[in-house]
């Protein structure tokens, strides 16, 4: 049976470089987009079937090391009493957002998310042991902002007058969101998740005192709490890298505010590396794109614990056949711990 090569990685034993891409199931693939057309993203989120299939994509098109469970970060809060529309032009909507600190009685722990659990029962069933699941959760932030924005937002002004407004609100709905983050991300390890990702998304947007006060003591209490391998994504996260550190997570994933390999903290950490293709480059040609994987290699080199992905998720209009190049390029790049 051949160990898989992300797996290999957490340890630092891996001879090649392992590589999968955020947002590779679906969106891109013509196989999703023929999906889509026939179902709601509700339903693909709920159908186990569907689900499964979905996550499955990326390993049989694009040849990546790991798959990721096709769900939302807002899975979890549709859970616990939130009115969650996923069927939207601009990204899900939170209908029952909260707007005063009134707001929390409403909320209750998880429910009905067997969903999930069968889904990755029917991956695992599939899935060759070469090729690692990655669960995956928002982060009690990130999915906080949704709440209280309503969905996405380009200034977070609902967010930041919560907060100072309702301080102790928020850390109440940050210790219910941490409680229930961690009983979820069990559950996927229970069902047969080997590794989780933490997405925060938003906590870029914060100055480095607010992230060590509103973010790190919840996040560190996750990876605490869950005995996986670990990877923490914080979009935007140059200015946070030394707080992120701190995080307890294996690996940290870094966009591409970060040079690889000329970064003062992350040439220090015992932590693992992630990242770091700037997804714009996805529209570059296939040499200028061969050099810039190159560079991106190269930097990665420098750390003992690398795996390779994007600054953040791949675009819609994404041609598959530049991931599959890439792909290439990751397992042929000489890779010297």
């Amino acid at each position: 049976m051949k160990e898989s090569l992300f797996l290999q990685a957490f340890e630092g034993i891996n001879k090649q470089v392992p590589v999968w891409f955020m947002r590779q199931a679906g969106r891109c693939l013509p196989r999703y987009q023929a999906l889509r057309e026939k179902h709601l993203l509700e339903e693909m989120f709920r159908n186990p079937h569907l689900a499964a299939e979905i996550t499955h994509l990326p390993v049989d098109i694009l040849g990546v090391d790991a798959a990721i469970l096709f769900a939302d970060i807002l899975t979890l809060p549709s859970g616990m009493g939130f009115d969650i529309r996923f069927d939207t032009p601009n990204g899900p909507v939170v209908s029952s957002m909260i707007k005063t600190h009134h707001g929390l009685k409403d909320i209750h722990d998880f429910d009905n998310l067997e969903h999930v659990v069968q889904t990755i029962k029917i991956v695992k069933e599939k899935l060759p042991a070469s090729v690692a699941l990655i669960g995956f959760a928002g982060s009690p932030f990130t999915v906080a902002a949704y709440l209280m924005e309503g969905g996405s937002s380009l200034n977070f002004a609902k967010m930041f007058r919560f907060i100072e407004e309702n301080e102790p609100a928020f850390h109440n709905l940050m210790d219910i969101l941490t409680r229930n983050t961690i009983h979820y991300l069990n559950l996927q390890k229970e069902a047969g998740a080997q590794v989780f990702q933490l997405f925060d998304s938003w906590a870029g947007i914060l100055r480095p005192a607010d992230f060590a006060r509103w973010v790190l003591p919840y996040v560190r209490r996750i990876f605490e709490a869950v005995d996986l391998p670990s990877i923490y994504f914080v979009r935007n996260c140059a200015h946070l890298l030394a707080l992120m550190d701190r995080s307890e997570a294996d690996f940290l994933s870094v966009d591409h505010t970060v040079v690889l390999g000329h970064h003062t903290v992350i040439e220090k950490t015992t932590k693992g590396i992630q990242g770091n293709l700037f997804n714009g480059l996805l529209y570059a040609d296939y040499p200028a794109l061969k050099k810039e994987v190159n560079d991106v290699l190269i930097g990665g080199q420098k750390h003992g614990r690398y795996i390779f992905n994007l600054s953040h998720g791949v675009f819609p209009d994404t041609d598959p056949d530049k991931l599959k190049f890439i792909v290439e390029q990751v397992h042929a790049f000489d890779w010297k711990n």
